[in-house]
């Protein structure tokens, strides 16, 4: 995980209409603020770019201290449809002071609009249904609870194994963790369940095997055949690029797992609501997930998460057997139900469609300046990743990533800290609401940082 110094330097100043820096960074009045976290909070909270946030609108965010930023970071995926859209500000204020703020799970009017509203998302609607919980963690929980109840129930016990890939990461639980796909991340669970399975991801970079044969001769080598396979779970595209499969690969995956009755789950946590153009990432794919795990930008604000899923799976546990405390929260489901209609109402997929024509080409063209350093470019819509290597290799450089990554934090843009498998991955994921003037502003902005780092050595020849 990236670490960044908290001594304040002095900084260019800027002022244009979309940022403003004005103060040294980080700024010398925050420092105190930092000072009592580091009292009061585990030092895993401390990992991201020194910044105190104060306001945040639309793709901006502010200090208090005078300083704006371009967002790129959405909050790691989370403000769709930007920071504090007016309807969901409204919508929270009224159900306060209506006074209605927790339910468990009684139920209440909004509940039932919101579930609605989310099973026509569904790719068959009227045999899907869909469970309200609060984390992407905790969706991608139930959906391995889900797919090893319903193997169990249908064919019996010996239909045990979950499949999912390297490097896919699914959520900070335990469940969610074993079906991670990287191990740094259960050194501490020591003997994880035998019946986790992870094979080979085919993003075509750091495993350039794309055929789902590589796929099949896993299991194989594993002694693990089709019949046995409870689900099996991929990320829509994993964040630590995003990487994504192939579109024949996915549709191989979909036929394999129809073939034996296997839980095909598609997590959607981050790539959902929009992020790659289309309203789920999977329908790039051409493919229909089983169960599709939800959460991020489904409120573009509040936590909420959920599970859509085939009825006859999701029917399978009795009343009051799987629910949650705050399942559809009044708060988070009123953000939730306004959020969904700003997504449709201002066209925002298609907007993450039309710039990500903007975004993708002009990250190229930055990437191809350095090509031996700037390993790999993946993205769709307004989701993309540049993975920063030791030049000529694939070898992951993170103090590389880092330093470009406050370079932009110094000139007005913001990122949330570099990811990957070694936290070598600039990720760029701003609201599907930025313009494209300031997508452009951007970029240049971005173009900048990385000429600063990298310099003359390392353009291409």
């Amino acid at each position: 995980m990236a670490e960044y110094s908290l001594t304040p330097v002095a900084v260019p100043k800027v002022k244009t209409k979309y940022r403003t820096i004005k103060t040294k960074l980080p700024v010398p009045e925050s420092l105190k603020i930092f000072e009592k976290l580091k009292k009061s909070e585990p030092r895993s909270m401390l990992g991201q770019p020194p910044i105190i946030w104060e306001k945040a609108d639309n793709f901006s965010v502010y200090d208090k201290w005078g300083n704006r930023w371009i967002d790129w970071s959405s909050c790691v995926l989370i403000s769709n449809a930007g920071h504090a859209p007016k309807e969901i500000k409204n919508a929270l204020i009224k159900k306060i002071k209506k006074g209605l703020l927790a339910t468990y799970v009684f139920v209440h009017e909004d509940r039932g609009e919101l579930t609605s509203a989310l099973q026509q998302l569904a790719p068959d609607p009227k045999n899907y249904h869909v469970f309200l919980l609060s984390t992407g963690s905790e969706a991608t929980e139930n959906c391995i609870k889900l797919a090893k109840t319903y193997a169990v129930t249908k064919h019996g016990k010996h239909k045990k194994y979950f499949v999912s890939f390297q490097n896919a990461f699914h959520g900070r639980t335990m469940g969610s963790q074993m079906a991670g796909g990287m191990e740094k991340l259960k050194t501490w669970i020591v003997d994880g369940d035998k019946t986790f399975i992870q094979v080979p991801f085919p993003d075509g970079y750091k495993n350039e095997n794309t055929s789902f044969d590589l796929f099949l001769k896993t299991l194989k080598d594993k002694g693990i055949s089709g019949d046995e396979i409870a689900g099996v779970m991929t990320e829509s595209y994993q964040g630590i690029g995003p990487d994504f499969m192939p579109v024949e690969y996915a549709q191989k995956l979909e036929k394999f797992c129809r073939k034996h009755d296997i839980v095909l789950i598609f997590d959607e946590v981050q790539a959902g609501f929009g992020r790659s153009g289309k309203m789920f990432t999977f329908e790039h794919y051409g493919v229909k997930p089983d169960l599709i795990a939800c959460g991020k930008g489904i409120s573009s604000s509040l936590p909420l998460s959920a599970v859509i899923g085939r009825k006859d799976i999701m029917e399978i546990y009795p009343p009051g057997s799987m629910t949650s405390t705050h399942s559809a929260s009044p708060l988070c489901v009123a953000a939730a139900i306004e959020n969904l209609k700003i997504i449709k109402r201002d066209k925002l997929v298609q907007n993450a469609a039309k710039l990500g024509k903007i975004l993708i080409p002009g990250l190229k063209k930055i990437q191809q300046k350095y090509p031996d350093v700037l390993g790999c470019l993946q993205g769709k819509g307004l989701v993309a990743g540049i993975q920063v290597v030791k030049p000529g290799t694939k070898t992951p450089d993170s103090e590389t990533a880092v330093k470009i990554n406050l370079a932009c934090l110094h000139k007005g843009l913001l990122m949330f800290a570099p990811v990957g498998i070694a936290g070598e991955c600039l990720k760029i994921a701003p609201p599907l609401t930025i313009t494209k003037e300031a997508l452009l502003e951007s970029l240049k902005v971005f173009a900048e940082a990385v000429d600063e780092v990298l310099g003359p050595k390392n353009k291409k020849k």
